[in-house]
């Protein structure tokens, strides 16, 4: 590392914000939250401002550091989600900032839903690894350094980590130009409470899984059953639409979404769809206004809860 001088202080602002999108993408796979992900990424800046030298390879030393913030608050993390009211789920991303062409696939796929819960199980340093190595490419000196191991025990981290996401490995349909097309019809057969046109896109064993955090009104936390989801759409979501609540089709963590908001265009919930085999696997709710404050407005939940509930009666 070399001492820092003004010319070089600018240099590392530049070098900063060009890794960002890669810091934030690390620090999010490994928090499943985007608030908790831009402050380990602010944390990283602050600490990178504050030392008097710079490092021979900012991007080896900003990943290690925001890794090891990111595992760190962790940590801490899960005490909060044993503690969590309801299903949790990670709190949705609409646009990954972190692109790589020859990475593409691998990267929607590892921010999915189903791959940051599949993440939960393994622990802190597993899942550090796993994201490390196994999505982002990192070589292992790197790794070890920035999680505080050997390479030896990292590469160990890496086969158990390895082998228990093999084991829950979520799939997706490849040809995301079909997805987006389920997804439209998906959405219409909603909007019309088409129980057949609903049935005809879910696969038998569906499953809705909704996170409210008990500070949102939500149809149940787990439903299952093409039979009871497809009612239980085809009854609920006539009456939101009524009450002109509007649903828009949107990347979701990587998969096949909607955006639903209110009259005012203010945020209520976001769905995330895993879709196999051109049918509906999961649907995964968010209305937690906690983990929808990152995307604008916010709706009140509660209040378009009371006015669907007099739709509905009518």
């Amino acid at each position: 590392m070399t001492g820092v001088g003004a010319g070089a202080r600018t240099a590392r602002a530049a070098q900063f914000e060009e890794l960002r999108p890669l810091l934030f993408s690390i620090a999010y796979r490994l928090l499943g939250s985007v608030a908790e992900a831009e402050d380990a990424v602010q944390d990283t800046w602050l600490r990178y401002e504050a030392a008097g030298t710079t490092p021979a390879s900012p991007k080896a030393y900003l990943s290690a550091a925001v890794t090891r913030i990111s595992i760190d608050v962790l940590r801490s993390a899960r005490v909060r989600r044993e503690e969590y009211v309801g299903q949790w789920l990670p709190e949705p991303l609409l646009d990954d900032p972190y692109g790589d062409p020859a990475r593409a696939a691998e990267l929607a796929d590892s921010v999915s839903t189903a791959a940051l819960l599949l993440l939960e199980r393994l622990s802190p340093l597993e899942r550090a690894v796993f994201v490390l190595r196994d999505v982002f490419g990192f070589d292992f000196p790197e790794i070890a350094s920035a999680v505080g191991r050997s390479q030896a025990a990292c590469r160990q981290l890496a086969v158990r980590a390895r082998r228990h996401m093999d084991e829950g490995r979520p799939r997706f349909d490849a040809d995301r130009w079909e997805r987006e097309q389920l997804t439209a019809r998906f959405i219409d057969a909603l909007r019309e409470g088409d129980v057949d046109g609903l049935r005809a896109l879910l696969a038998a064993d569906v499953q809705v899984v909704g996170d409210g955090g008990g500070k949102a009104p939500q149809i149940a936390r787990v439903v299952s059953g093409i039979d009871n989801v497809a009612r239980l759409l085809a009854v609920s979501f006539p009456p939101m639409f009524r009450i002109d609540v509007t649903a828009e089709p949107h990347t979701v963590n990587g998969q096949p979404g909607a955006v639903f908001r209110d009259r005012d265009g203010r945020v209520l919930v976001i769905w995330s769809l895993d879709i196999l085999d051109g049918r509906v696997q999961t649907i995964n709710s968010v209305n937690n206004p906690d983990k929808l404050a990152h995307l604008g407005p916010v709706g009140d939940s509660w209040s378009v809860y009371r006015e669907w509930n007099a739709t509905r009666r009518t």
